[in-house]
């Protein structure tokens, strides 16, 4: 198979010790290319070093929302000088998380606004983040609308994922689909078109049901789509296929 990660935090410390092996894994396994998106200011450095240190590797810089503690206003006028400079394929990670107490919203909302304003003036696609604000997320983008991206780990309903289309936004899903407790996202996975449909594993985070409690790598995204495409009753070589050629589509990735 030939898969696409679209969501690898790869600079994460999890993979200091072995990240060569990680990444070779990978290739070994079909996952010839990965999106790593940043999470604070602080971080993007080592991640620009990190994604130069071989082929299939692709940063994309942005601000977290559960990093808010680490953001400054003047990161976002950095943001526009580091994209500007180092050209990559997408903005992100950014959006707005509602499920962990004491994030401001207001102070998410400022980030998450001012990172639609850099993805839509450099014209790039954006990553976005949306735990229990997929609401709120759609309210945004609609207001800053043209914009396009992928809405990471969806967990939303099936009418929130078909506003996210309508406004040229794409789902990933990774780990969590894997879950035969995760009702809703399965049925979703099973029924929905597969061109607005992106892979991920958001390594180191989210591992999936067979490696429960363990730390997740780029590997392991066959097994997503193996599942994805065992509820549809299709071959996972189907779900691959229109998977990789979306990530290519959105991200205007290199052919492989």
């Amino acid at each position: 198979m030939d898969l696409v990660d679209t969501h690898c935090h790869l600079d994460a410390p999890e993979f200091d010790p072995d990240r060569a092996a990680v990444v070779e894994r990978a290739r070994e396994r079909g996952v010839g290319r990965q999106v790593v998106p940043a999470v604070t200011e602080a971080s993007w450095p080592k991640l620009r070093d990190v994604c130069a240190r071989g082929p299939g590797l692709y940063p994309a810089y942005g601000l977290h929302p559960t990093f808010l503690v680490h953001h400054r206003r003047e990161h976002l006028d950095e943001l526009r000088l580091w994209v500007e400079r180092e050209q990559p394929l997408a903005i992100g990670e950014c959006g707005l998380d509602y499920f962990i107490d004491g994030l401001d919203r207001d102070e998410q909302s400022h980030y998450f606004e001012g990172q639609l304003r850099v993805a839509r003036d450099f014209d790039l696609p954006l990553i976005v983040h949306a735990r229990r604000a997929v609401d709120d997320v759609l309210a945004a983008i609609r207001r800053f609308a043209p914009l396009r991206g992928v809405v990471h780990s969806f967990s939303g309903s099936r009418q929130q994922a078909e506003q996210l289309w309508d406004q040229g936004f794409l789902l990933g899903l990774g780990g969590p689909v894997t879950y035969e407790r995760a009702q809703r996202l399965r049925r979703l996975a099973t029924t929905m078109p597969l061109e607005h449909l992106l892979l991920e594993t958001d390594a180191p985070d989210q591992p999936d049901a067979s490696i429960r409690g363990q730390r997740n790598e780029p590997a392991r995204l066959g097994y997503v789509a193996q599942v994805i495409a065992g509820l549809r009753g299709v071959e996972p070589d189907v779900v691959a296929e229109a998977t990789s050629r979306n990530a290519e589509r959105l991200f205007k990735l290199p052919a492989h």
